[in-house]
């Protein structure tokens, strides 16, 4: 079963070792760097995605509350889970466990013009596209 869990001194060490494929590193900063981030700025959210009591993953989201809105700033899943469908089922809890805040009602997400699998699945999660590219990456929005 898939949960989330705070990143703590238990499982650190296992959510620094979690890599995405060699062709996707440059989609993604580091899981030791989003930590660090998010340390920096207490409005993110990093997490642990466990399937089970194995270490499959890494999410950090981000309330803007000034805009009244949320941010996914990082989604990935070892490269040793990928295609299975991992990836969307963290999605959909992560959506969902925001969604739990009624009082903003826009998530957005952004991603590489060439991460073509992202595009796919964030698309089939009903993610649109709101038009803007930040730093280089197409911005999605999904309001509920």
């Amino acid at each position: 079963m898939i949960r989330f869990r705070e990143i703590d001194r238990e499982n650190l060490q296992q959510v620094i070792r979690l890599k995405v494929m060699e062709d996707q590193k440059s989609f993604v900063a580091s899981n030791l760097f989003s930590i660090a981030e998010a340390k920096a700025e207490p409005e993110c959210v990093p997490l642990a995605v466990f399937n089970d009591e194995t270490a499959i993953g890494f999410v950090m989201y981000c309330l803007e509350p000034q805009q009244k809105e949320y941010w996914i700033y990082r989604v990935m899943i070892d490269e040793k889970y990928q295609s299975q469908g991992f990836g969307r089922r963290v999605m959909q809890i992560l959506i969902y466990r925001i969604q739990q805040d009624l009082a903003y009602h826009k998530i957005y997400i952004s991603f590489a013009p060439d991460n073509f699998r992202a595009k796919s699945l964030y698309e089939s999660l009903g993610f649109k596209p709101d038009g803007r590219m930040i730093d280089g990456e197409l911005i999605y929005l999904l309001t509920y």
